[in-house]
């Protein structure tokens, strides 16, 4: 019998510690089991109350089914993307009686109103800081009136402005990204702000937290941000506490509370750190080991990420304040953070860089558009590194046409999945896009977890938004468009590098999938929007 493989992780003396993988394990079956109940208490209370008064059934039916008649034509009418609509409109039609209350009690309840209230006065009281330079957008426009449309959208609509006096170095690979982080966090003498979606503990983390906690001793402001959902199964209930302890100032996005609501599908999906104003970083990167490759089920895990340094970290600071200043009910100083208050020299310039931010709370689904936008306005070349590719009828639209239009568009998804069901979904995009042209490549060694996007060799975005509805209607994401800069030809060779490594999918292989799988992706499709 083949023995059972242990995770083994290095402890402060250098001995070997077999333990933690138990204990992480245990915290979030401890997690599972507290959520179960409590979901089996309300479903209980919900029943008791039905059997009682159940003389009032009929009644009850009649305004139940009022109530889905009322919310399908809310639905109906609302101004939101018709595929996410018309997942709901459909079980809302098939189970009257309930459809329409449940939506109403997971989109209406008031602890999800307060959340959207609250989220959206953070962010508007932050835009007065980031004033756009005009002359800047007008040198752009100057070499092209399809960037200068796409940095203004980003500038005028989303309120992040786009900067010349910034460096970015383009890291195609986890590991690279590691140590650059690793050898900035060192340096750091003032603050540390971080920002991430998954912490797990392990060589990543490690390195990372000991780093923070030499730093909060020697007087640095060092704080971080994590999604409680991203790291229900990756850290123990009261971390914050534990890291509070070590000096590292810390808050949890959006707290799981185990009451049916879509406040929990509101996730923060963004990778950000901030380094003394003037270094930031961002990509697809979270700070756990399979990200550099010490440890994955699923081969070899390819990502990528970026280094700014520059005026254009001024965004990514104040993305991570209007976070911060949400989560700890604080107001801090906006400006006592500029690059300049602690680099006094004159940053070097390398093209045109636009850090961005997108938020699921209002209406403008940010992250989508700019990929719109840059495809629409492609002339060449569109291509795109994506680890799910679960998309609206207007992105496919703007694939396909811009392929039929004789634009050279590619797309790169994982060979191997880390969620089936979902790599179940992307594969069934396939098929219309590779009949309009598109050509899709799976990357044989194992999972992409990359998020770029290059246009005729000119115009690119590096960041967290993936091609799913997820990233582009439910979570807090963030970006970087870049424009004219070098970095751009080093991700066009990694692009080259990776196809290379990868098969592409034929038309062929997309007709040879069985009756039963068909039917499965079409019903997967359907309700994609709510997954």
């Amino acid at each position: 019998m083949a023995k059972s493989k242990r995770t083994k992780r290095t402890k402060a003396d250098g001995t070997r510690d077999y333990r933690i993988q138990h204990r992480d394990y245990q915290h979030f079956l401890a997690k599972v089991i507290l959520v179960v109940l409590l979901l089996l208490i309300q479903f209980a209370i919900i029943g008791l109350v039905t059997i009682k008064y159940y003389k009032y059934l009929m009644y009850v039916q009649g305004i139940l089914r009022t109530v889905s008649l009322c919310v399908v034509l809310y639905l109906i009418n609302k101004q939101d993307n018709p595929a996410y609509k018309l997942a709901w409109v459909i079980p809302i039609l098939l189970f009257p009686v309930g459809g329409g209350l449940a939506y109403v009690l997971l989109a209406g309840n008031r602890t999800r109103r307060r959340f959207v209230k609250k989220t959206l006065e953070t962010y508007h009281d932050s835009i007065q800081y980031m004033p756009q330079d005009e002359q800047v957008l007008t040198d752009i426009r100057l070499h092209s009136k399809g960037a200068y449309a796409q940095s203004r959208y980003i500038s005028d609509i989303a309120g992040y402005p786009v900067y010349t006096n910034t460096e970015v170095a383009y890291y195609p690979i986890g590991e690279e990204f590691y140590e650059a982080l690793i050898e900035q966090l060192e340096q750091a003498e003032h603050y540390i702000f971080m920002e991430y979606f998954i912490i797990q503990d392990g060589q990543f983390w490690g390195s990372v937290r000991d780093i923070l906690v030499k730093k909060a001793k020697a007087g640095v402001d060092v704080r971080l941000i994590f999604d409680d959902m991203g790291c229900v199964a990756t850290l123990p209930p009261n971390y914050v506490e534990v890291l509070e302890s070590m000096g590292i100032k810390c808050e949890s996005f959006n707290r799981f509370i185990p009451i049916i609501s879509l406040g929990h599908n509101n996730r923060d999906h963004r990778k950000i750190t901030v380094i003394d104003g003037y270094i930031g970083f961002t990509g697809g990167i979270n700070l756990a080991d399979e990200y550099i490759n010490k440890h994955s089920n699923y081969g070899h895990w390819k990502d990528t990420g970026v280094m700014l340094k520059g005026e254009a970290v001024w965004n990514f600071t104040v993305m991570f304040l209007q976070t911060w200043n949400y989560l700890s009910k604080t107001m801090d100083e906006y400006y006592e953070y500029e690059p300049h208050d602690y680099y006094a020299e004159q940053f070097k310039a390398d093209g045109y860089i636009q850090p961005y931010g997108d938020t699921p709370m209002d209406q403008e689904i940010v992250g989508e558009n700019i990929y719109l936008n840059m495809i629409n306005r492609a002339k060449y070349s569109v291509w795109i590194m994506t680890p799910y590719l679960i998309i609206d009828h207007e992105m496919q639209t703007a694939l396909c046409l811009a392929s039929k239009s004789g634009i050279d568009v590619r797309i790169i998804t994982p060979g191997i999945p880390d969620k089936k069901v979902v790599y179940i979904m992307t594969q069934s995009q396939y098929q219309p896009l590779i009949e309009a042209g598109v050509k899709i490549y799976q990357y044989t060694p194992g999972f992409v977890h990359a998020k770029n996007v290059m246009v005729d060799g000119e115009i690119a975005t590096v960041g967290s938004v993936n091609f799913d509805f997820r990233s582009l209607y439910l979570h807090f994401e963030c970006g970087v468009w870049m424009y004219r800069c070098s970095a751009i030809a080093k991700m066009e060779e990694d692009f080259l590098a990776t196809q290379e490594m990868s098969e592409q999918v034929t038309l062929e292989q997309c007709h040879r999938v069985g009756f039963f799988v068909r039917l499965l992706r079409s019903v997967l499709r359907l309700f994609a929007p709510l997954m």
